[in-house]
């Protein structure tokens, strides 16, 4: 027994009437339901009816009960439901049934009832039709159901199918209706295998053969696939589901028979969305009598069109479903008139001659050509009508000639195609069967001879042999190299070049050269070369010299003038000193600051336009430091004195001496002989003070100062007088005592302090010389300084540490030196840090302590280096006050030696050194068990902190790997396909979280493969051309259940070998391939990074072994999809994700919603059905379109026919360039860019500075890009290959008030470096769109838009925006309309290595920029150029067409026929209330008054309100919107209704982030009147927000546009229902009040919680500023310079701050008025600022009342069924024996 749900019919009756009566609340107990009825359906089924109680409940119970014993069965009612359904029933047998309704806790006394269907039979009045009559079309009036049954007689036998609509207009309560009259339809015909047969097909979206007409063999059997005929669902495409039967079911193989009659019954409840037409003509030419019923919404011209002459006798139409059963009386009798008829006709054409033409031929075979022909057909020929498409395929050509004409030559072909040929023979009456045959068409002639030459560093000539009949040639070029995949170019030539240069190549860099012939947009076989660019030369011949303790020199030789410089890098052995530096085309270069007796590895590099060169390198060692030198002068006379130094070595070269006076005059030089120490200059002037300098002479010939002295010959005065004997030794003067006192102190590592007492004032200047005392005569001297005679100390640096320094002053006089007093002093030890001290040890981090030294230092150097692996030495600094750091990034169970530099003023102190250690993450106890010829085993001791294992085996011979990963408590792990006699490295990382440590390895060899007779190694298939670009991850499903068997699964080995083996390269740098067994459980046989090679994944597919069981394929999908398309299992980013499934039957459970989830993650699914599979459920599986994606054959023996095929499409799907994706319900090339972007629900959450909003009609989510969000993605997971050539930028979005003015870049691509390759530019404050790349050259080119066109999409509503690149052209088209084109050179490639950014500002550099705000809705990149003609914009309401538009996301078409009361006229509304300002827009005149609207939608139903008095309600809630249904038919015109307030928002999501400060917009242009909207649903108030300042009156607006739509609402508890009631109760009363007062008063009303008249989306809210900035923290201590260190990453978005203060009102004046401005756009506004109310205009024409629809219970997830609406009653049928609840 099955219980079903009924319709209820509602009355509208005035809205404050029914929510005064609501708001009244029953109290007390439950009424009991009354006056029980029943109606008889049929035999088994009948209709039960109540009439609701008064009061208020909460629903009801319904029990029905056998009266002989037995299980009751109870249905739960809603308190809307007043009838119910009962099939399943006994006519004999007694039932009782009761109705209860209850509210809470409590319970109605039940109204009962007893029945039997036998004795209500008898009741009836056999006299008096139950049944409303109802025109079948011919205008007769049916038959009543209890007039006898008609059964046809005749002898003559037919075919008959019956074509049954199964969409979704017709919801599954009315379908078992539809199958009622099918049951009686069979009934009236003797059905068996040598009678009439009777197949039948359902069609929606796509027809399918529900049972062909040798299906059954007795008339039992029909009834009973009647009675069991599943609901299909779908649109109504009935034109395709008539061609379908015409190939399908009138065929011999269908159990069709000559020389029978032919019926086709079409029952139908809606209009086509497809051509009628041509399908019906050809089933009716072909002999086939067609009949039409139509239901309800059928369209009776079509069903004329559809159905054979005459209409009255074919055509019947009913308006309800539960009245089809008056109809079957006289279609059966027209039907069976019908076959007597035809067979009368058959029995007389049989005498006619007619049959198909023979002897088909095909000749003249080219590549887009061939000749049919074919033999006369027998008997009176009209016309011949041939047939072509192809075998893989496509859309059926057909060409029709003359009946004399048996040769044809079929054009435009594609090349290297199969094709299927018919030759049907066309009668008076009839047509023939098709002659039938196959033809291929050859391949386009490809280019031969590629010859690569002249290759340079950045070039190459490539040369081929002329192909004839080429239009011109495609070369495609790209380098092999991994961080340059991506990098391909392309080049269009003519056919008259087979000759040409290619340039911008990389050095030292292999390319890859493919030439196509191309033949008009057909392109050959490719052929393809390869080659390798010269290497960029570097420098020759590395000199060094002159090395010295801290200097050396380099000289090389250039190589080529292309040189635009060199750079150089030299570092010291232990890696503490990193020096570089780029200098210009020079050929030597100086190094300086050197450390002494270190040694220094150097490298030249030659800078080129396209990189550097290798290096040249060298080593040398720099000499140790030299003893100090030093000058002194001494034996001075009036014309000369002896100069003395540290004698001179051969070493240290050439030196010479060089004299001046200090104030003015000749400069003379003398060379030095080898180990000279002392010179005597003569020839000086008296009295005269000279400096003295001794210079070094390098080897370039320059000159370095060593040392310089200054010294002062005496005055002639004290010399003896020339006439006196020369004394024996010099005259000295009398020296002076002027110093006492001298003190050396203030002692420091590097530096004295010396201070004295002046003794004589006549003292001129003091010399304070200061020497190294190390206590041998040989006293080194260090320096001497010269004091002004007025100061008294001075202090002595740098000076060594540690070290004792004797230091004398002498006086100078004006005559001449006095008497010198020297003091001894010691500088302080240098103090290093001491006590280094390790903590705080981890896998990859320690910290380390030491103590400062006791003198005063800037900071600390640490450098560390691990001891046992080579690196690079690190190094840090931290600042004085810190004595601790934790050093990060270290390898696990790593040893590292640590030292510590101290930096003081005289440089760095002695190291701290010290040695170091991490823990060691990594397992112990690791061994090999278990190992076998092609397999091994690994066991080790688990890690107390592991949380998994990467466990990789790697072949020592051939290095190949395999790997996987474990988890933590995992302690073995075994792999498998290896090759036997082989040595193995099995190495397992220890892995925490992210940190990996070490690998713990051992080796172990497999065993040795048993001695076999020789045997030739099998041979590996070559790859298919077509596939050696594929790059994708790629899944074979393969069905394992009992029903495939053991010879058959090794037949779908075979074929898996033999597809695999069309692979070219696998891996991850090519294709990745997995396997999934699935029957009741899907088995994965490998993962997609399990194989590297083609021959070890081609022996592991060889190694499958057959599972059995029963058909999951749904389960199997789901697996596919969460186990294998994951990072672990070796799935990459930006690679087309393609599954390959292979079934023999229809899956045991769910598919279709799990397939059409991967399909719109933009999985590509191929389908493949073998024997018993199901076609419909194939198609439901496969990718759009289906030629494509669906394959069927007849046998496991069949696969070898579809293999090359199915080996295209699926390398043509692996392409990464334009993957296939799903978009608008069909499959096309291009990138989901929303996804891509994490801008979809699952994933925006984790995306900063994005937040989820309303979009379009409120059903649309749109994104909202906070300022400054800069959404990024790297460009290599989104365009791994670039971008292609031609491609379509699609974007939906919308600026916002606080989108800034300056230009930003909607999308654009960066390089690494952050500049810009390819992108669209928006400026704001110009209104200007601007797109922008590089043309092939390498030079920048950009195209800029502007117009009113442009302009409007910068007013603040939702705008859909194409941007159309072809090689020559861009064209732009906003809301699919071309705005302009323009014309540009041929785009380069971009590269994968940078970034993709939304929103970046222009002004912004570097990879941190700023963004600008605004919302996106939709955004995606096509590959294909006229995508932007295809698209209608269904998504903006203001250019929707519902008729040939998808339906509306979450949409629900529940078809009501509701009658409704017309409520009386309301008084005029009051005035709105002010709205925000908005943006300025263009001056343009008032529009004339627009046409009357047509008839809105239906609304989205809600759930029922209490029960009212004497059956009036109130609306319910908004419910849950369905499917779109079919055009309702047109109601009464009403009279004006009152205009309702702003409509509120909708569903309240979760509290976003407190957003930025937007601006006020100005006022928008006022758009044309909108048509008068359907009243909404009253909606849950929002919370009051912060009263306003009062703005100025404007004048009155003009009325706007048509608002989008509302986004819907939740369902809610009955609670809710009622709690939203009584407010919206108390609001209507405070509206009403609030508008006629201000209708009295003339003053606005400010009444914001009114909400009757679905309005149009507000504004965004305005957001709060930021707040106040946080304290200031005290400074810090300067810190010691560091190294540059890594970039960070970004940080966490801060917290918004508070609202800052007001800001001054602008000054300025107005300016005059301007002339008025041509026309704005239509239909684009904003709300602008509202005037003072004006006066009551005219009466507008009355509207097309809305059918409001009735409320429905949530169905299962992702279905909508017209039956599932609740809020009428409408349920499931329930079984009588096994009905649960």
């Amino acid at each position: 027994m099955k219980i079903l749900r009924c319709k209820m019919r509602y009355w509208l009756i005035p809205a404050f009437l029914a929510v005064v009566y609501f708001c009244a609340i029953v109290q007390g107990q439950v009424s009991a339901p009354t006056r029980l009825r029943y109606n008889v359906l049929s035999q088994d089924s009948i209709q039960i009816s109540w009439k609701a109680p008064r009061g208020k409940f909460g629903g009801y119970k319904l029990l029905v009960t056998p009266a002989s014993g037995g299980k009751t069965n109870q249905l739960n009612l809603q308190n809307t439901a007043t009838k119910a359904i009962i099939q399943g029933l006994m006519p004999e047998q007694n039932y009782t049934v009761q109705i209860i309704a209850y509210h809470k806790d409590k319970e109605s006394k039940p109204a009962q009832g007893q029945f039997r269907i036998n004795d209500l039979e008898k009741k009836k009045d056999p006299m008096k039709p139950r049944g409303k009559v109802v025109d079948k079309g011919n205008g007769s009036k049916p038959a009543s159901p209890e007039e006898a049954k008609f059964v046809c007689q005749t002898p003559a036998i037919a075919d008959i199918v019956i074509l049954v609509d199964g969409s979704w207009s017709i919801g599954r309560f009315n379908f078992r209706l539809v199958r009622l009259f099918l049951e009686n339809l069979v009934t009236a015909f003797n059905v068996g295998s040598g009678e009439t047969r009777i197949g039948l097909a359902q069609y929606s979206g796509d027809p399918r053969i529900e049972w062909h007409l040798n299906a059954f063999s007795t008339k039992d059997e029909v009834i009973e696939a009647v009675r069991n005929l599943p609901y299909k669902g779908g649109n109504t495409l009935t034109g395709l589901a008539l061609n379908y039967i015409f190939e399908n079911s009138f065929k011999p193989e269908a159990g069709s028979r000559t020389g029978v009659a032919k019926i086709g019954i079409l029952i139908t409840d809606g209009k086509s969305q497809d051509d009628i037409i041509p399908p019906s003509r050809r089933l009716r030419e072909s002999g086939v009598e067609l009949f039409a019923v139509g239901v309800k919404n059928a369209d009776l011209s079509e069903l004329q069109e559809i159905a054979s002459e005459p209409d009255s006798s074919h055509v019947y139409n009913v308006a309800e479903f539960d009245l089809m059963h008056t109809v079957v009386d006289s279609l059966t009798r027209t039907v069976c008139s019908g076959v007597e008829e035809q067979d009368r006709e058959i029995r007389a054409s049989a005498l006619a001659t007619s049959g198909p033409p023979t002897e088909l031929i095909t000749s003249a075979v080219t590549a887009r050509s061939f000749m049919v022909n074919w033999t006369h057909a027998p008997g009176n020929v009209q016309k011949y009508r041939v047939v072509y498409y192809p075998t893989r395929g496509g859309k059926p050509e057909e060409v029709v000639v003359d009946r004399s004409v048996t040769s044809l030559v079929l054009k435009n072909l594609m090349s290297l195609t199969e094709y299927q040929i018919a030759v049907f023979a066309v009668y008076a009456h009839t047509a023939s069967e098709g002659l039938r045959g196959t033809e291929t068409t050859l391949a386009l002639p490809m280019a031969s001879d590629l010859e690569l030459y002249g290759v340079t560093e950045n070039s190459l000539r490539v040369k081929w042999d002329p192909v004839p009949g080429a239009t011109g040639y495609l070369v495609l070029y790209a380098p092999l190299t991994e961080e340059l995949a991506g990098d391909e170019k392309e080049m269009k030539i003519g056919e008259t070049h087979t000759d040409i240069e290619l340039t911008g190549l990389v050095p030292n860099t292999e390319y890859t050269v493919t030439v196509y012939a191309m033949f008009g947009e057909e392109a050959s076989d490719p052929v393809t070369g390869q080659e390798t660019t010269l290497p960029l030369t570097p420098p020759r011949n590395l000199r060094i010299s002159n090395i010295g303790s801290n200097s050396a020199r380099l000289s090389w030789d250039p190589t080529s003038r292309k040189i635009s410089g060199y750079r150089v890098v030299y570092t010291s052995a232990d890696g503490t000193e990193i020096n570089e530096v780029e200098v210009d085309p020079v050929t030597t270069f100086p190094l300086k600051g050197l450390t002494p007796l270190t040694e220094y590895s150097v490298a030249v590099f030659s800078i080129y336009e396209e990189g550097q060169s290798l290096p040249l390198v060298g080593t040398f060692t720099t000499e140790e430091v030299p003893a100090q030198q030093y000058l002194e002068i001494d034996e001075v006379k009036t014309d000369s004195f002896r100069v003395s130094w540290h004698p001179l070595s051969a070493e240290e070269g050439q030196h010479k001496l060089m004299w001046i006076p200090v104030y003015g005059g000749k400069t003379e030089e003398v060379a030095l002989k080898e180990e000279q120490d002392s010179y005597v200059i003569e020839g000086l002037d008296p009295g005269t003070e000279y400096e003295v300098s001794l210079l070094a002479v390098l080897d370039d010939g320059s000159e370095s100062e060593v040392v310089t002295a200054v010294g002062t010959t005496l005055d002639s005065f004290w010399t003896e007088p020339a006439t006196t004997i020369a004394p024996t030794r010099p005259v000295t003067s009398v020296f002076q005592t002027g110093i006492r006192n001298l003190v050396v102190d203030d002692e420091t590592p590097s530096s004295l302090r010396v201070s004295w007492d002046i003794a004589d004032s006549n003292v001129e200047q003091f010399r304070v010389t200061y020497l190294t005392a190390q206590g041998d005569p040989t006293e080194e001297v260090v320096g001497t300084v010269m004091v002004p005679g007025n100061q008294n100390s001075i202090l002595l640096k740098p000076l060594l540490a540690a070290t004792e320094y004797k230091v004398t002053v002498t006086p100078i006089y004006w005559d001449g030196e006095g008497v010198s007093v020297s003091a001894p002093g010691k500088t302080l030890p240098s103090s290093g840090p001491q006590n280094l001290r390790v903590s705080e040890e981890w896998y990859n981090r320690l910290r380390i302590t030491w103590d400062p030294p006791p003198g005063p230092v800037k900071g600390y150097r640490i450098v560390y280096k691990p001891v046992s692996v080579p690196g690079p030495t690190l190094e840090t600094f931290v600042g004085a006050d810190i004595n601790t750091i934790l050093i990060t990034n270290l390898l696990s169970g790593m040893d590292y030696n640590v030292k510590i530099f101290a930096s003081q003023a005289a440089g760095f102190s002695d190291a701290l050194t010290g040695l170091v250690k991490t823990l060691f993450l990594g397992v112990t106890n690791l061994q090999a068990h278990q190992v076998e010829m092609t397999s091994l085993c690994a066991r080790w001791q688990v890690h107390r902190h592991a949380t998994a294992y990467r466990i990789v085996v790697e072949s020592v011979q051939d290095t190949q790997k395999q790997e996987s990963t474990v988890g933590g408590g995992t302690n073995r792990h075994c792999f498998y396909g290896l090759q036997p006699d082989s040595e193995y490295k099995i190495s397992v990382y220890t892995k925490l979280q992210e940190l990996e440590g070490p690998s713990v390895s051992i080796t172990e060899k497999t065993r040795s493969r048993p001695t076999q007779p020789p045997t030739f190694p099998p041979t590996i298939p070559p790859a298919k051309e077509v596939c050696k670009a594929a790059k994708a991850d790629l899944v074979f499903m393969v069905d394992g259940s009992w029903s495939i068997g053991d010879d058959n699964f090794n037949k779908i080995i075979n074929f898996l070998y033999s597809t695999v083996g069309a692979l070219d390269k696998i891996g991850a740098d090519g294709t990745q391939v997995a396997m999934v067994q699935f029957t009741d459980d899907p088995r994965t046989e490998f993962k997609l990074n399990a194989y590297k090679t083609k021959e070890t994944l081609l022996d592991a597919i060889k190694r499958i072994s057959y599972k059995g069981g029963n058909t999951k394929t749904g389960k199997a999908l789901k697996h596919v999809r969460d186990t294998l398309f994951t990072v672990e299992a070796g799935m990459r980013r930006g690679v087309p994700k393609v599954i390959v499934v292979i079934t023999d039957g229809r899956s045991q459970d769910e598919v279709s919603r799990i397939c059409r989830e991967m399909q719109d993650d933009a999985y590509n699914i191929f389908a493949i059905g073998v024997a018993d599979a199901d076609y419909s459920e194939l198609v439901s599986i496969g990718s759009k379109p289906s030629a494509r994606h669906v394959f069927f054959v007849d046998d496991f023996d069949a696969f070898k026919k579809i293999e090359d095929e199915l080996i295209t499409f699926v390398c043509e799907a692996a392409s990464a360039t334009c993957p296939v994706v799903r978009k608008d319900g069909i499959d096309i090339a291009g990138f989901k860019m929303m996804e891509m972007f994490g801008l979809v629900e699952k994933d925006f959450s984790s995306v900063e500075g994005v937040s989820m909003e309303p979009g379009t009609f409120n059903v649309y989510p749109c994104y909202q890009l906070h300022k400054d969000a800069l959404v990024s993605q790297p460009t290599r997971y989104l365009h791994p290959e670039g971008l292609p050539s031609d491609y379509t930028i699609s974007f939906l979005f919308r600026i916002l008030p606080d989108t800034p003015q300056e230009p930003f870049a909607l999308w654009e691509i960066l390089n690494k470096n952050s500049d810009p390759l390819v992108g669209i530019i928006l400026d704001n404050g110009g209104k200007t769109l601007t797109y922008f790349n590089y043309d092939h050259t390498g030079d920048f080119q950009t195209v800029t838009f502007e117009g009113p066109e442009i302009r409007k999409i910068f007013y603040g509503s939702f705008h859909k925006l194409h941007v159309v690149v072809s090689k020559t052209l861009v064209k732009v088209v906003v809301d699919c309309k071309e705005v302009g084109e323009k014309a540009i050179n041929v785009s380069a490639n971009v590269t994968s290595d940078g970034v993709e950014v939304l929103g970046r500002m222009v002004r912004s550099k570097g990879p941190n920029g700023n963004s600008a705000p605004f919302q996106l809705q939709m955004f995606d990149i096509l590959c294909s150029t006229s995508w932007a003609n295809r698209d209608q914009c269904c998504e903006l309401p203001g250019l929707r067409d519902d008729q040939s538009c998808p339906d509306l996301p979450h949409s629900c078409a529940c078809s009501e026929t509701n009658e409704v009361a017309l409520g009386p006229a309301g008084p005029p509304g009051g005035p709105g209330l002010r709205g925000p300002k908005g943006q300025q827009g263009e001056q343009g005149p008032k529009g004339p008054e627009g046409p009357r609207g047509e008839s809105g939608p239906a609304g989205p139903q809600g759930p029922p309100g209490p029960q009212g008095p004497s059956g009036l309600s109130i609306q319910g809630m908004p419910g849950m919107p369905g499917e779109k249904g079919e055009k309702g038919d047109t109601g009464l015109p009403g009279p004006q209704g009152v205009p309702g307030g702003v409509g509120s928002p909708g569903r309240d999501g979760s509290p976003g982030q407190r957003g930025f400060p937007g601006k006020d917009g100005s006022s928008g242009p006022p758009g044309p009147p909108g048509p008068i909207g359907i009243p909404g649903a009253p909606g849950v108030p929002g919370v009051t927000g912060s009263v306003g300042p009062q703005g100025a009156l404007g004048p009155p607006g003009v009325p706007g546009a048509k608002g989008e739509r509302g986004e819907r609402g939740d369902l809610q508890s009955q609670a809710m229902v009622r709690a939203v009631a009584r407010q919206v109760c108390e609001q209507l009363i405070q509206s009403h009040m609030a508008r006629y007062t201000a209708i009295l008063n003339q003053i606005p009303s400010h009444s914001s919680s009114i909400r009757t008249i679905q309005g149009p989306p507000g504004e965004p809210g305005r957001p709060g500023s930021p707040g106040t900035p946080g304290e200031q923290g005290p400074p810090g201590a300067p810190g010691f310079p560091g190294n540059t260190g890594l970039p960070g990453t970004p940080g966490d978005r801060g917290l918004t701050g508070l609202k800052g203060e007001k800001g001054n009102p602008g000054v300025g004046t107005q300016g005059p008025r301007g002339p008025p401005g041509p026309a704005g756009p239509s239909g684009e506004s904003r709300p602008g600022s509202p005037g003072p109310p004006g006066s009551p205009g005219p009466r507008g024409p009355p509207g097309h009342l809305g059918v409001p629809g009735p409320q429905g219970p949530s169905g299962q997830p992702g279905y909508c069924d017209p039956s599932s609406c609740s809020g009428y009653g409408v349920g499931d049928l329930i079984p009588y024996n096994d009905y649960q609840h």
